[in-house]
């Protein structure tokens, strides 16, 4: 950098360089977790795919829910890996905000894709004798293109005003990725701006659908208690308790690393808690939806059980 203030050409992401004598044992344990959410997300997918009977609205969503784990992982995790091999930590200045638009684009696609899956468990059991007119293709393929749409278009404004920010004293971020508030945290630059439209963007991407989430599940859960029998209570609610776990873990680690006191160690306090949303909710979205939906479940063992073509007389 010349002088004072400039603009930047690179960024040193620091990561967990505080352990340095974990380096070797965080690769081994991220490989793992991303090789075994990349496979499990790939398999729901191929899984729904190959049988007709799970060519639902519900799983539907669900590969599009288990294509975007697959991005975001992509997007973080192999930066990540050679960091902590290779001592690769440094990333360029369009690098890094190209993840950090894709990281972004991923978190507003899950939260109005949560959010149309939530709308689909609200008709299965609010409205079942119009479900598969209302939930027809057309509209599921309408509601998930404009999730998509909305994921892609979210990022753009601080995408384009970082372009314009100016780093004074530092170019190391004290994350393992390009997280937003890690970039804008060295600029200086007026954030006032960019603070302005991420609440903004925070509003229409995360509060609006728990809104809309939360509004389903009262309608939801206000005809399940009506249900007089206790099999047909549980029946109903195993349809949605899938998502509604997902939805906590969601909700819940986000207020774990945004809710959090501002201090002068935020950033490292909120390490741990952004990994467990970068790396592993990817990694159980397909341990719930498995190990709580039947049909996947029996789709599994068919899958198992298939004897492949080559092996066949």
């Amino acid at each position: 950098m010349q002088g004072n203030c400039s603009r930047v050409t690179e960024f040193l992401l620091l990561g967990f360089s505080e352990f340095p004598e974990l380096q070797l044992p965080l690769f081994t344990l991220f490989s793992l977790l991303y090789l075994m959410a990349v496979l499990g997300n790939l398999l729901i997918i191929c899984i729904v795919c190959a049988d007709h009977h799970l060519h639902t609205p519900m799983y539907f969503f669900l590969t599009n829910l288990s294509t975007l784990d697959i991005c975001s992982l992509t997007f973080v995790v192999p930066k990540l890996l050679a960091m902590l091999l290779m001592d690769s930590n440094i990333i360029s200045f369009e690098e890094c905000r190209l993840q950090m638009y894709c990281y972004m684009m991923c978190v507003a696609t899950e939260f109005t894709l949560l959010t149309a899956m939530a709308y689909d468990r609200y008709v299965a059991i609010c409205n079942p004798l119009r479900y598969t007119i209302i939930m027809s293709k057309r509209p599921c393929a309408l509601l998930a293109a404009v999730t998509w749409t909305i994921g892609l278009i979210v990022p753009l404004p601080p995408f384009m005003v970082t372009a314009q920010f100016s780093f004074c004293d530092s170019n190391e971020i004290n994350h393992f990725f390009c997280e937003l508030s890690a970039v804008v945290e060295l600029s200086c630059t007026d954030t006032s701006v960019i603070y302005t439209i991420t609440l903004a963007e925070g509003t229409f991407v995360v509060i609006i659908p728990f809104l809309l989430t939360l509004t389903s599940y009262v309608f939801i859960i206000s005809t399940i208690l009506k249900i007089r029998s206790t099999e047909g209570k549980s029946k109903a609610f195993s349809t949605c308790s899938s998502h509604l776990t997902v939805i906590i873990l969601l909700y819940g680690t986000l207020l774990g690393v945004y809710m959090q006191p501002k201090t002068g160690d935020s950033m490292n306090s909120s390490k741990l808690p952004t990994t467990l949303c970068v790396v592993i909710l990817p990694l159980l979205n397909p341990l719930i939806y498995s190990l709580r939906s039947k049909e996947l479940k029996v789709a599994l063992k068919k899958v198992i059980k298939r004897k492949p073509s080559f092996v066949r007389h």
